[in-house]
């Protein structure tokens, strides 16, 4: 069937009204996992999912899947097309939303149009891949792929005290089905790019043939407190300017590097937290990313030599917390090669692209191929309410993943 295609006002409407639900006083966007704004959101798709005459499946933690299929084709492994519809603290309103709702248009225009595919087609949307109350961040889908046992995610306790097990309870979303019990034949996320590539050089497509590589940790720094006025420079074990130390060497290796290793400390807190008081701990957090795993165990190892020697030379004690570890992810030719097939003959400008994000995807790359299309975001603002995408673009990018879906599910 050449002529395929979304119905663009429903997706973007879709898109408007999911971004309204899950604000709090301030208008923020604050659709944390399985807290009471994100079951506002579950509730609405799934009432979408189910206007669609999709069969709605929650699993253990709390993933959400809409399964198109028919006597003909239920017995084979379905294509599955998915993201996530948790937000960041004050976010914008397509980050993962518009993944998951491009896979419902898409299996919606399929319908209409009376496409019979030879597959099951399904919408995924998975648990606390943000990350922010919960971590690690891609939870659910990295429980579905089998990474991370699912009690132990349940167990999870938030940065408010919370249990996850228990909120998905508490908010409805605590399914019956083990993750897993669908095992796709392949996997499609669509998703804004969330950088500045694509509206730079002016292309609408990014086919992305690979992902970075994630290494999170916690650093504690302890020195001793005492008076900030009493005690001498050189007589002082000062854990913040130790940890101002570790900052500066991970931001000037990265900044001198040839590569795209890039490193953030993106948290950081000082006790007693007092003006006058020489910091006695610093906590802070490392991110650390590169698209090669050798690179990245370098960079890694770098810090920890580093750590050793500072330790040393500023009369610290210091220990390393690993907080999650994701290698790289390279998706699957097929798949990508598929991609810019349906751009280009759609008419549009496509390039292959490394995501600098961590996505769902990666976790579902472990069970099944799975591959990506950016579309592009402006000025590559996201997590952020200045998270903007053209409805051109997001239209462009939810009819190649129809396309993509359409030539998968034929298989």
């Amino acid at each position: 069937m050449s002529n395929l295609t979304i119905n663009a006002d429903r997706l973007i409407g879709h898109i408007e009204e999911l971004g309204r639900l899950g604000r709090d006083g301030q208008g923020r966007l604050v659709r944390v996992a399985a807290s009471d704004m994100d079951r506002l959101g579950r509730d609405r798709l799934v009432a979408w999912l189910q206007e669609a005459g999709l069969d709605v499946a929650v699993d253990r933690i709390g993933n959400i899947f809409g399964i198109w299929k028919d006597d003909t084709n239920a017995g084979q492994a379905p294509v599955m097309l998915g993201s996530h519809i948790d937000t960041v603290i004050d976010a914008g309103i397509y980050d993962g939303c518009y993944g998951v709702l491009a896979g419902l248009e898409a299996i919606e225009s399929l319908k209409e149009a009376g496409f019979a595919p030879a597959r099951p087609i399904v919408v995924a949307a998975f648990t606390n891949e943000e990350g922010v109350r919960y971590a690690p961040d891609m939870m659910g889908s990295l429980v579905y792929a089998g990474g991370l046992d699912v009690e132990e995610a349940l167990a999870t306790v938030g940065t408010d005290g919370s249990v996850l097990g228990k909120e998905l309870e508490r908010i409805g979303y605590a399914g019956p089905h083990e993750p897993g019990f669908l095992e796709p034949h392949a996997y499609v996320e669509l998703h804004v790019e969330q950088g500045p590539v694509l509206e730079r050089e002016g292309i609408a497509l990014g086919a992305v043939e690979n992902l970075q590589g994630i290494s999170w940790q916690r650093i504690t720094i302890e020195g001793v407190a005492n008076h900030a006025g009493t005690t001498p420079m050189a007589m002082r074990s000062d854990a913040g300017v130790a940890a101002a130390r570790a900052i500066v060497f991970l931001a000037d290796r990265a900044a001198a590097s040839p590569t795209p290793t890039v490193a953030t400390v993106g948290t950081i807190a000082f006790e007693p937290n007092a003006i006058n008081v020489i910091p006695s701990r610093a906590t802070f957090t490392v991110d650390l990313r590169d698209p090669d795993e050798a690179r990245l165990g370098e960079e890694e190892a770098a810090l920890a030599a580093f750590l050793r020697g500072l330790a040393t030379s500023a009369n610290v004690s210091i220990r390393t917390e690993r907080l999650a570890r994701f290698a790289p992810v390279t998706f699957d030719p097929r798949i990508v090669s598929l991609i810019e097939d349906c751009a280009l003959a759609n008419g549009f400008s496509c390039r292959r692209m490394t995501s600098g994000a961590g996505h769902d995807a990666q976790m579902i790359a472990r069970v099944a191929p799975s591959a990506m299309i950016f579309v592009p975001s402006r000025d590559g603002i996201s997590h952020n309410p200045a998270e903007f995408t053209a409805a051109g673009h997001l239209a462009a990018g939810a009819n190649i993943l129809l396309g993509v879906a359409a030539r998968l599910a034929a298989d």
